[in-house]
């Protein structure tokens, strides 16, 4: 028989134990977990890629979400989150403004509500092209389409992406110190977006 020791993602301090009757087995399940990842991580490089290429010529939209993506990346790794919300905010990060060049022909505006309004049926049909599932869509439109939201948050994943884009928008907007200061108070709760935005604004 063989013992194994998995960290369980909800509880980054505790394990749980997992038996197997066979080495055979074990590897097996190994190589489930393997593949699981590695199809997840060709998903999220097409998904980068197909962000990169939608912005195509517009160095600020890129630069802007691929740096709330490394700061929701940040997050998740220092706060332990799990495997499953990690990819959800990640690919939320890439993809939550993919609306502003709609929103800017259609009502010469990039307001958030607009954005809200417009990005999400982008995102979708961007996502099921590279064939992601149904359910992993629906949550990370429904991030996209409530990322200006800032009083409906009602998860993990939409917790750290709302983090994540205050620290890249603090720098790129000039926000003021009153402003950093109110937005801290009243929008961060994660121990590492804490410590960011401390040490880069406060």
């Amino acid at each position: 028989m063989v013992k194994t020791c998995l960290p369980r993602v909800s509880e980054p301090a505790m394990y749980l134990i997992y038996y197997f009757p066979s080495v055979a087995l074990y590897q097996k399940f190994v190589r489930m977990l393997a593949k699981d990842y590695n199809n997840s991580m060709k998903k999220f490089e097409q998904l980068r890629h197909a962000m990169i290429a939608f912005e195509k010529g517009n160095s600020k939209h890129i630069q802007h979400f691929l740096k709330v993506y490394e700061f929701a990346h940040i997050i998740c790794s220092e706060d332990q989150v799990d495997p499953l919300t990690t990819q959800i905010v990640e690919s939320a990060a890439l993809v939550h403004d993919i609306g502003i060049n709609t929103c800017l022909e259609k009502y010469q505006s990039s307001a958030g509500h607009l954005q809200e309004k417009e990005g999400p049926s982008l995102a979708i049909q961007m996502m099921e092209e590279i064939g992601y599932d149904p359910e992993f869509i629906y949550r990370v439109a429904y991030l996209v389409g409530h990322h200006h939201s800032y009083d409906e948050i009602d998860g993990l994943d939409y917790q750290i992406l709302i983090e994540a884009d205050f620290l890249v928008n603090m720098y790129e907007e000039a926000y003021s110190q009153e402003q950093i200061e109110s937005v801290y108070q009243k929008s961060f709760r994660t121990k590492t977006g804490k410590y960011l935005c401390e040490t880069m604004y406060l």
